[in-house]
């Protein structure tokens, strides 16, 4: 019998004979059109399986190998922080909480003075990495930038290091230098010890869109494979460019190159814990650049539903903003991917706080998420039809033309039912013109400023920053 003690509001993009439909047609594209890769490595790896027919740079897979594959993958993910201690699981049971984190290997830093906009450096890193630590709506710390002011070929090595001497959440790395890879996974081992006990760490590759299995994703795919790392494999894709404009078309084509991925990652190691998703936009033939649409957003939740249903956890877009700054623009865009996020089964969502398109990281879109983020999630909790929940009682007391300003059910649920913030004040319109009309801008600005202004450095930040510095400084340039 169904349980009706509690309202959950949910998105439900596919039936099962739909999600059934997008599966055939990926498999077909996986048979017929199969994938391309120039690595002798990934081809060998790939010749380990009959399911699996290669011809010069060209691997096409069947539905055996790809039903394989998903039945070896594990079905959850428990991932910890650096200090051993469980923070969230991915898939499984929690398979529609959604965790939020910032990052996303920015080229820029937006000032939240005045909003200009400057080359991504250490000191941003630094601020950026305390900030998401600081704020309880983001889970995970990505690679928030790319960094500009120290030594270009051991740019990935201190970024990583800032990262790791500011928090102790979990950390998903972006390496944008396939040549540091492995001497960030080194970097990070002499500072931590053992990477895979308790899982902290999360590198994320993107293969090429369409239908391409780059060398330097195999590399470093292999690399984190081999030391026991979750790894997230997700394709970013702009439809009308990169992949077809029509939704179903890109998203089978995307599936496909999800499904080709997840066998690559088995049959290099059975039971690699892998985190499959996308990061769908549209291509403006206007600007020559990506843009974020509703079909955008659809097409996220049309992933995460075809990962629910192969039982994967599930890495979503994350709305990076599509505005010039703290405004309307950004505003929109967040709120719509924030709230279906939580609505959806996206599960991890993990790159919040760029701006233009991820070119530039704001602090004071990471600080409003936060608030989106909180707003989003307490609505997705719905509210609960249990006996006592209808306080028929209460009514019966209070009676026709009474009030429930002084009832119990009020003095105790109020201020949590009105989700009181540190940002704004809840003006009323005499108030706000005696106030000279204030723009909500800036209290955020001013908010987000104070933040920042009070991020004080962890305890061990010099201990390990020394450490990690003496390390890098031994690393010879690859260059």
């Amino acid at each position: 019998m169904m349980k009706i003690e509690h309202v959950k509001p949910h998105i439900s993009i596919f039936t099962s004979e739909q999600m059934e439909l997008v599966h055939r047609n990926s498999i077909h594209i996986l048979k017929n059109t199969g994938i391309k890769t120039s690595s002798l490595k990934a081809l060998n790896i790939f010749k380990k399986s009959g399911d699996v027919i290669t011809h010069d740079d060209k691997v096409k897979m069947s539905d055996d190998i790809v039903r394989w594959a998903i039945e070896k993958c594990p079905k959850s993910i428990q991932i910890y922080d650096r200090a051993g201690n469980a923070r969230f699981n991915l898939g499984g049971a929690d398979i529609n909480q959604p965790v939020f984190g910032i990052g996303c290997t920015n080229l820029n830093y937006q000032n939240p003075e005045d909003e200009t906009v400057e080359p991504f450096s250490l000191k941003h890193m630094t601020i950026g990495s305390r900030l998401g630590n600081k704020l309880d709506s983001y889970q995970v710390i990505s690679t928030i930038g790319v960094l500009h002011d120290v030594e270009q070929s051991k740019a990935d090595l201190y970024g990583t290091l800032e990262m790791y001497a500011n928090t102790e959440k979990p950390l998903i790395i972006l390496v944008s230098d396939e040549m540091q890879f492995n001497n960030v996974i080194k970097l990070l081992e002499h500072l931590h010890g053992n990477l895979n006990k308790y899982p902290f760490l999360i590198p994320y590759f993107n293969p090429v869109t369409p239908l391409i299995l780059n060398e330097g994703t195999v590399d470093k795919m292999i690399l984190s494979i081999e030391k026991g790392l979750p790894i997230i494999y997700s394709n970013y894709s702009m439809y009308g460019a990169t992949s077809p404009i029509e939704p179903a078309s890109s998203l089978a084509l995307l599936n496909a190159e999800l499904l080709a991925g997840l066998v690559f990652s088995q049959l290099i190691r059975e039971g690699t814990p892998v985190i499959l998703g996308t990061l769908p936009a549209a291509f403006d033939m206007q600007m020559m650049g990506s843009t974020y649409t509703p079909n955008s957003f659809l097409l996220n939740l049309a992933c995460a539903e075809m990962m629910a249903f192969y039982k994967i956890p599930h890495c979503g877009a994350s709305g990076s903003g599509i505005g010039w700054g703290a405004d309307l623009l950004a505003s929109a865009n967040l709120w719509i991917n924030h709230l279906t996020s939580c609505l959806g089964k996206t599960g991890l969502v993990p790159f919040v706080g760029g701006n233009f398109d991820s070119l530039a990281f704001s602090p004071l879109l990471v600080v409003y998420s936060d608030y989106v983020i909180r707003r989003a999630l307490s609505f997705s909790k719905g509210f609960s039809l249990a006996k006592h929940s209808f306080g028929l009682k209460e009514i019966g007391m209070t009676g026709a033309g009474g009030n429930f300003m002084t009832s119990e059910s009020t003095l105790n649920s109020y201020m949590k039912d009105i989700d009181p913030n540190e940002i704004w004040p809840n003006f009323s319109l005499e108030s706000w013109e005696n106030a000279n009309q204030p723009k909500a801008i800036d209290y955020l600005r001013k908010h987000t400023i104070e933040i920042i202004n009070n991020l004080p450095a962890p305890s061990n930040y010099q201990q390990i920053k020394s450490a990690g510095e003496e390390f890098i400084r031994n690393i010879k340039s690859n260059y």
